[in-house]
């Protein structure tokens, strides 16, 4: 298992261009670099409810809290152990969309401290995250590990990349037989951690496999112990 992205060194800088300054995100709208996902999520209008609800002080202290607005070590590990996770788009209007992406074990990539990328495999034909993205950059990662009841939200700004064709290659999972035509990058604005609670504790067949068949084959050792040892007695 990846260490808890929990453990992690939070950043407090963020990221910048060449000449030092403030980096764009992908639809190059002038705006200041997040802190973290607070300041993405706490709306004003989020705010307000938090007032009316009693948690707003809770939050300022959330919102003083180190910064989560870069991929560390340990959250790019927490990642590449994942095969599979959520998708959230909007259209211009603010329709939303999620879609389910799949594949590998790392088949969402860490680029560097501020991008993840993967590869926009053949699906279904509807393209409406694509077209989503094309108006809307604005999205959301929501990630689960289900055997550890944990999950991870990223928010973020994607950009569909079909002119790169080493990133598109590096991104394409090594067995496919798929072939995928474009990638997706995605800008990390911001991160957070949400409690294990109401998490279903599920696991994949292959852990359960590997399980019963250490389980399997400890019986079998213990079958032959035990007949070693009737042996010696008779």
């Amino acid at each position: 298992m990846a260490p808890s992205p929990t453990k992690s060194p939070r950043s407090r800088s963020s990221s910048t261009a060449g000449d030092g300054s403030a980096a764009e995100p992908p639809d190059g709208s002038a705006v200041s670099e997040p802190r973290g996902f607070f300041d993405v999520a706490f709306t004003d209008a989020v705010k307000a409810v938090q007032a009316r609800l009693g948690s707003r002080g809770r939050n300022e202290e959330i919102e003083r809290s180190p910064a989560r607005n870069s991929v560390t070590p340990e959250l790019a590990a927490w990642l590449a152990e994942r095969n599979s996770f959520f998708l959230g788009t909007a259209s211009a209007d603010g329709r939303p969309y999620i879609q389910h992406r799949g594949g590998p074990p790392g088949f969402l990539a860490a680029l560097d401290e501020k991008h993840l990328a993967f590869a926009d495999l053949p699906g279904n034909k509807q393209y409406i995250t694509l077209g989503n993205l094309s108006e809307n950059d604005r999205a959301i990662i929501f990630a689960i590990d289900y055997a550890h009841r944990q999950r991870i939200k990223l928010w973020g700004r994607a950009e569909v990349i079909e002119d790169d064709p080493a990133l598109i290659e590096r991104l394409t999972p090594p067995q496919s037989r798929l072939r995928p035509q474009r990638a997706i990058r995605f800008r990390l604005e911001g991160w957070d951690v949400n409690c294990p609670q109401h998490i279903p504790q599920l696991f994949t067949a292959e852990e359960v496999e590997a399980a019963a068949g250490a389980m399997l084959a400890r019986i079998q050792e213990l079958e032959e112990e035990v007949a070693r040892l009737k042996g010696e007695t008779e």
